[in-house]
């Protein structure tokens, strides 16, 4: 999976992808964002913003930035923001090499984008050094099993996964070893708990 494959993918499912992935993705962003805690005159980093659902969540006086790979995800987006462009910015970035500072942000989570980039550990290296020292990282995913008819499933579709843009084999733990994060507390989220909220401590 690389770089443009990503794009391709989310360039189709843009339009589409509210209706697809709006509810059934929704108890994990509110959880994501209720753990963060945020106060006002936080700054907060949401990796992959997509179309911005998330966006509606964050407590007032906390600017939050949005960055995505997709220009077309971003569109849709910036149609929701109805007046919260005083405190939510958007840009078009890669998750794998941020424009930003190091120790720019307070918060910074990622949703639902671990197992879209090509390299979830660049992408990880780079959340960490724009968090500053002793903020909190937050990371919701899905996590491949190691057993059962899902995990059957999981090996059978991931051939094919490249081309609607995730991979469907990615087990929690060899991503929590090749991503050295100081993890607080993990959380299963949404239907039948099969996704994971990631809550950890920028070192």
């Amino acid at each position: 999976m690389d770089h443009q494959t990503v794009a391709d993918a989310y360039r189709r499912l843009s339009k589409q992808y509210d209706r697809f992935f709006g509810r059934v993705f929704e108890p994990g962003r509110r959880l994501a964002v209720d753990k963060m805690g945020c106060r006002a005159g936080d700054r907060v980093l949401e990796v992959g913003v997509g179309t911005g659902l998330s966006l509606t969540h964050y407590p007032e006086g906390v600017h939050v930035t949005g960055i995505d790979v997709s220009p077309h995800m971003l569109d849709v987006a910036r149609a929701r923001l109805n007046g919260q462009a005083d405190r939510v910015e958007l840009a078009l970035m890669d998750a794998q090499a941020l424009e930003y500072p190091d120790d720019a942000f307070d918060k910074v989570v990622a949703m639902y984008v671990a197992s879209v980039v090509p390299e979830p550990q660049r992408m990880i290296a780079e959340m960490k050094r724009v968090c500053r020292p002793g903020g909190e990282l937050f990371i919701v995913n899905h996590f491949s099993r190691d057993k059962g008819a899902m995990a059957a499933l999981e090996k059978l579709v991931s051939p094919v996964s490249k081309f609607v843009g995730f991979r469907s084999l990615f087990p929690l733990q060899s991503f929590l070893d090749a991503s050295d994060l100081d993890v607080i507390e993990t959380v299963p989220v949404n239907l039948f708990g099969y996704w994971t909220l990631i809550r950890a401590r920028n070192p």
